[in-house]
């Protein structure tokens, strides 16, 4: 495959953050289609030894030097204006392309383009129609926000003209994509750093609609307030679906011992065929219900929509099973919003369990400041909360105007029990000195909170 953006396949791509979950799968994309790519990142992880590994001259730390000899330069939203990087491709004339707009230029050569977008739950949802597709052997092309087993990481290069991927609002990313199907299952404040309010990210997802082509299809959570509002700018054929209302509703739900849910789907009055679902919690029969919204408008047999389903046992960091130590278990996931944590927490309480205890790491300074007073009130349901320092992103600095002690303050004065600690070894010497047999450990967060989990786990 070639995409007419780049034309010549002796020509080198260089990444800067290339580390990234979603830079690294475009990186992964170019080579496998004989391209050249390079790229830089703060530290190495495993995924940057994949990418060398496959080919890609990786650097560790941004330097001016390493976008000597690149013909183009991508950069994710996260970087500054000011990295040496993109100095030094301004000042040698190389073509700078941001992340967006790069997988926009992918997607043009793709027929049925499914982007999955929505403020929580993208992830999951691109995760099971993927499932669904590969399992109808359609051969798509796959960028996903997270690692799945069943294409061993975050991406798959397929040779058709289906592509997967998830479509990010941050910094109204999604509006550089050509959605053939656009799902959006829900919208909440978030990315405050960047909106103004819940009025200005409503107006960026009625933009992200108006891109559908009138054969395409919105897939729209009518159960949601703010969704089911940006209907009135679609120029497209329109499904809807839901737990309360839309055309496709989940009845008959119920959920086995490890909080999975099976249901009966229903097209209106009529039911169309059952489901059982290997995640648990609700969130993920509409997550589920999006799924098979979009398989229906690609014409994806029952069977496929059925196993593909069955067969998807979560994406990592959403819900996983990290290990049981003295019969204590250790869940992960990446709920980073209130909205989210509640879901989760929500979730663990159908889970087996005694006690829940609940690791949290705030994400970014600018969240935790826009939606303090949400988070102060997100972790009713668990017995014990303990709060580890805010995680910084790169493009945040510490002001001072906020932190991790002064949410603790405030979960404190709501009744619940809470404590802030400060390291990750810390933590995990306070959870193996007071959780017993049949307790549960969630580590909750999209930093790296998951180690206190790994530490535990290894270590008592």
């Amino acid at each position: 495959m070639s995409f007419d953006f780049i034309n010549d396949k002796h020509k080198k791509i260089h990444f800067i953050g290339i580390g990234g979950i979603s830079m690294s799968g475009l990186a992964e994309i170019l080579i496998e289609n004989g391209y050249k790519v390079s790229g830089s990142d703060v530290n190495s992880s495993h995924i940057t030894n994949s990418l060398k590994n496959n080919g890609a001259e990786i650097f560790i730390g941004h330097k001016a030097n390493n976008v000597y000899g690149s013909d183009i330069v991508v950069y994710t939203a996260a970087i500054s204006k000011n990295n040496s990087e993109i100095l030094k491709a301004k000042e040698l004339n190389i073509p700078l392309m941001d992340r967006a707009t790069f997988l926009g230029e992918i997607m043009k050569g793709h027929k049925y383009n499914v982007a999955v977008a929505g403020t929580h739950g993208k992830t999951t949802t691109t995760s099971m129609v993927s499932h669904i597709v590969i399992k109808e052997n359609l051969d798509p092309t796959i960028l996903v926000g997270g690692e799945l087993d069943i294409i061993s990481g975050n991406v798959r290069t397929g040779n058709s003209d289906y592509f997967i991927t998830e479509a990010c609002e941050y910094k109204e990313s999604f509006l550089k994509f050509y959605p053939y199907i656009g799902i959006i299952l829900n919208i909440d404040a978030d990315h405050l750093d960047y909106y103004k309010n819940i009025e200005h990210i409503k107006d960026t997802f009625a933009k992200f609609i108006k891109l559908i082509p009138k054969n395409g299809y919105a897939v729209i959570n009518y159960d949601d307030e703010n969704a089911r509002e940006i209907l009135k700018h679609a120029n497209c054929n329109i499904i809807t679906y839901g737990l309360k209302s839309g055309t496709y509703t989940a009845r008959n739900i119920n959920y086995d011992k490890n909080g999975c849910a099976y249901f009966d789907l229903y097209k209106e009055n009529k039911k169309l065929f059952s489901i059982d679902l290997n995640v648990p919690g609700e969130h993920n029969v509409l997550n589920a219900l999006a799924s098979i919204c979009a398989s229906i408008c690609l014409n994806i047999s029952q069977s496929s929509i059925i196993n593909g389903l069955y067969d998807f046992h979560g994406t990592h960091r959403r819900f996983e099973i990290k290990g049981v130590k003295n019969n204590i278990t250790v869940i992960d996931d990446y709920a980073h919003h209130p909205t989210e944590i509640k879901a989760t927490i929500k979730t663990a309480n159908t889970y087996p369990h005694k006690k829940i205890f609940c690791v949290f790491q705030p994400h970014t300074y600018t969240r935790t400041l826009s939606l303090f007073d949400e988070f102060s009130e997100a972790f009713y349901g668990v017995d014990t909360l303990v709060l580890a320092d805010i995680y910084s992103a790169s493009r945040e600095k510490d002001t001072g105007i906020i932190s991790s002690d002064m949410l603790g303050n405030s979960i404190r004065n709501k009744g619940i029990n809470c404590l802030n600690l400060h390291s990750f070894c810390e933590i995990a010497s306070y959870l193996d000195k007071n959780c017993t047999e049949g307790d549960i450990i969630l580590t909750v967060g999209a930093g790296d909170i998951y180690k206190v989990g790994e530490i535990f786990l290894k270590n008592y």
